[in-house]
């Protein structure tokens, strides 16, 4: 059987306003490739969080920039990339603490990152300070026993 690849892209106003445009697209992209509604709810999530952080973050709640979700789907995955032009960081320097003391701290933020990882099979960043910042994620069709 062929496998065909296919890409779509939109591009919003970094405003948490479009984060349900997002999940909406995200969820269509989710639904055609096959996935189980729960994949299709961690895929949403996942970008919801990843394009969230780029709005708070990257562009500092600043709504003339834009954020754009590509997505690509074939037979085997869905890959998801955000790009934006924001503020960049290094994901490796980004503290992980320890969840336990989050808790007792009752502290919110800080687990962005540990979510998308959590909930993706692959994540990636490729940032370029001033120029260009990418997330790429990526969730594997889970392939059904035939029998």
């Amino acid at each position: 059987m062929e496998s065909v690849e296919r890409t779509f892209q939109l591009h919003v106003p970094s405003s948490t306003e479009n984060l349900s445009m997002i999940r909406d697209f995200v969820g269509g992209i989710g639904q055609r490739a096959g996935f189980s509604d729960s994949d299709v709810a961690k895929l949403e999530l996942a970008v919801d969080e990843a394009c969230a952080n780029v709005i708070e973050h990257a562009y500092g709640s600043d709504s003339t920039h834009e954020v754009t979700v590509k997505a690509r789907l074939d037979a085997e995955s869905v890959q998801i990339d955000i790009v934006d032009t924001g503020c960049g960081f290094d994901p490796k320097q980004v503290e992980q603490v320890n969840l336990e003391q989050l808790i007792s701290k009752r502290k919110t933020g800080g687990l962005g990152m540990r979510l998308i990882q959590s909930l993706m099979d692959e994540v990636h960043y490729q940032i370029v300070p001033g120029q260009k910042n990418e997330l790429r994620m990526v969730k594997r069709l889970k392939k059904k026993n035939s029998s």
